[in-house]
């Protein structure tokens, strides 16, 4: 507990200090100066008993342990004055020093035994672990001497995922079956695929290829088979984590928008009953074995939430060694990244050893900053000057992709923001195609 005098009492101190200028011209008025004094002691020495035997409030914090990541959540804190005087005092929630708020700090006025409610707002920047120790609050004492500064309530830990409200309507609209909604462009078939499914009675449309002929004769009507496309299948993301990925667009990380696109993908792929798993690269190592289940999710979002970006280069080679001892079985191996020209020749190598047991997609972000530069009218020099050196690295950039598919890679060059879904029209072409 900490105190602080109040306006009130730095007033009375300097009023007693003008008596006391005046006392020293005045030696009559020296008794009434020390009285004051001892008057104004005694005042401030017992509001300052009262305030320390004073209980504390009741806090009780609504707040959600899971909180998604640049996006603004709500908060409630729960006042209850259990002291018999009133309470006046300011209300601030200790929240994390990165976090943006609103509605903080709060005056409020209780009487004795009297409920408040106080809202507020905040933002985390950043996925992580983070720790709010608890509520702070600043009373003032029963005669407005005093202010004391206490720290009551229970410490909470909140875990900042990605942002999930993106992937909750995403997987709604596929939920659905409304996923041309969100992008996802799935042509439609009728028996095709590499699984057998079941037999049904011919339609108009189906193939000859289709026919039965064996259950046509035995029921003397045409009967189809019908496939579906094979299950059980294995999706394998390598997440770059290295200091490429730490690059924001629109307040959003690339690393972030990577995770959104994982996330995404994996909800996908297992409700088509595939496995889902991961490793990063870049100075981040965590490896997530292929696993089957709807519910895999949420274990996915509790594996990747605190992954962040470091300021290593990342080592695409070594990762991809790592991947094959690790994942024995062939695999759609997607690897999220951002490169520039330095990186071509290490990704080349790692693109020829996937290769050999795996199906390999390149998904290379690259910065929105350059198809504006792309798009943008040429008025001066240095617009035009900015505009060709863009071209050319967008030249080299698309010359570095072709060589990569000519090693065998099937190629994004996508701006973050298209990341998801550009990754699930991707996994259904691959699966349509019967390509893994």
């Amino acid at each position: 507990m900490r105190f602080y005098p109040t306006p009130t009492l730095l007033a009375c101190a300097g009023i007693w200090l003008g008596l006391g200028v005046i006392a020293a011209m005045a030696p009559g008025l020296v008794v009434v100066w020390q009285a004051s004094g001892a008057a104004i002691a005694g005042v401030a020495i017992a509001d300052r008993l009262r305030q320390r035997r004073r209980a504390s409030p009741s806090i009780e914090r609504k707040l959600s342990r899971n909180l998604p990541v640049g996006t603004w959540s709500k908060a409630v804190i729960e006042m209850r004055n259990t002291s018999s005087l009133p309470l006046r005092c300011e209300v601030h929630d200790l929240h994390p020093g990165s976090f943006e708020v609103e509605g903080q700090p709060a005056t409020v006025d209780l009487q004795p035994n009297q409920w408040a409610h106080v809202r507020y707002r905040l933002q985390p920047p950043t996925r992580g672990t983070y720790q709010v120790p608890g509520t702070e609050l600043m009373m003032t004492s029963p005669w407005h001497l005093w202010r004391e500064r206490r720290t009551v309530g229970t410490p909470q830990e909140l875990r900042v995922y990605p942002n999930f409200s993106r992937i909750a309507h995403y997987t709604l609209l596929t939920t659905d079956n409304r996923q041309s909604q969100m992008g996802v462009k799935r042509r439609q078939r009728r028996g095709e695929g590499s699984d057998f499914h079941q037999l049904r009675e011919y339609r108009v449309g189906d193939t000859l290829r289709q026919i039965d002929w064996k259950a046509t004769s035995r029921l003397r009507k045409l009967i189809s088979r019908e496939f579906q496309d094979e299950r059980d299948q294995q999706i394998m993301f390598l997440i770059d984590c290295g200091r490429r990925m730490r690059h924001a667009e629109v307040g959003r990380v690339h690393l972030d928008e990577a995770l959104n696109a994982v996330l995404l993908v994996s909800y996908v792929s297992l409700r088509q009953g595939d496995a889902v798993g991961f490793m990063t690269m870049g100075g981040v190592r965590r490896w997530y074995a292929p696993r089957k289940g709807q519910h895999l999710v949420s274990s996915l979002l509790n594996a990747t939430y605190d992954l962040q970006s470091t300021l290593e280069t990342t080592d695409y080679r070594a990762a991809a060694s790592e991947l094959l001892a690790r994942q024995r079985r062939r695999a759609l191996v997607v690897v999220i990244t951002n490169t520039h020209d330095e990186d071509q020749s290490d990704l080349e190598a790692a693109v020829k050893l996937l290769r050999r047991s795996h199906l390999v997609l390149v998904a290379d972000m690259r910065e929105s900053l350059l198809d504006e530069i792309e798009s943008r009218e040429v008025t001066s020099l240095k617009e035009a000057l900015q505009f060709q050196a863009t071209e050319d690295y967008l030249g080299r950039r698309r010359d570095n992709h072709e060589r990569l598919m000519h090693h065998g890679a099937r190629i994004l060059d996508i701006r973050p923001d298209q990341l998801p879904i550009a990754l699930v029209n991707q996994y259904f072409a691959i699966k349509r195609e019967g390509a893994l």
